[in-house]
């Protein structure tokens, strides 16, 4: 049985500038949830935010995934459940190629990748479980698109901020988006000033927090 879904409204810009200006790594001091786990980036430095357009398919049966590419509109991240699957490849060559020349600014694939030198080469950020030869094949059998996914134990759901860079990738709400990327720029504008207290002799320890919680234990364990 196959199942399409219309795509979700495409990102607000202000969404995008935001984002594109801080890192998924200063999120991850905030929250823990959200964050697909076991995904690598095919090369480093990236960088991308964009609207999760999501396909899942099962294990063998790539079908879905070449429908989608139809209807990527330039800033949509595709996003891939494989159902668990982790050996077979569902992106290559020219499914990178023509999710790129659709406007894609990313993809995030819950299996391995095929063709990397063509996929670094055209230059589309990619997270995923890795490379490998044996890939999926056009069967028919089934698959959904625009539907909730499961990707490195993180829920996506179509129309969700996709937020990746060097560090690592990141699903928001949208609806959450643009506070949190105030939230994190403030924190990151932060940082050249206690950089600066540091040349002077600061202790980093004291700066954030962690030494008078530090004593404040060992003193509670007699130590």
């Amino acid at each position: 049985m196959f199942v399409r879904h219309e795509s979700a409204d495409r990102l607000d810009p202000k969404i995008v500038e935001a984002l594109s200006r801080v890192q998924t790594s200063t999120l991850g001091h905030l929250r823990d949830h959200g964050f697909p786990a076991g995904l690598e980036p095919v090369s480093r430095p990236l960088k991308f935010v964009g609207c999760a357009v999501t396909v899942r398919i099962p294990h063998l049966d790539s079908t879905a995934v070449h429908v989608v590419l139809d209807h990527l509109r330039p800033g949509d991240v595709l996003v891939v459940d494989q159902s668990g699957d982790r050996t077979r490849s569902c992106f290559g060559g020219m499914v990178s190629y023509t999710a790129a020349a659709r406007g894609a600014v990313g993809a995030v694939i819950d299996g391995r990748i095929n063709d990397v030198e063509e996929i670094t080469e055209l230059g589309l950020p990619v997270y995923s479980r890795g490379v490998g030869a044996l890939t999926t094949r056009i069967l028919g059998i089934e698959g959904a698109i625009n539907v909730p996914v499961t990707v490195g134990g993180t829920v996506v759901n179509p129309g969700d901020v996709v937020f990746g860079d060097s560090d690592g990738v990141a699903v928001l709400d949208r609806d959450e988006a643009l506070d949190i990327a105030e939230l994190l720029r403030g924190k990151e504008e932060a940082e050249p000033a206690l950089r600066a207290r540091i040349d002077a002799g600061a202790s980093l320890a004291e700066s954030s927090g962690a030494r008078a919680l530090f004593d404040g234990a060992s003193t509670q364990a007699g130590v």
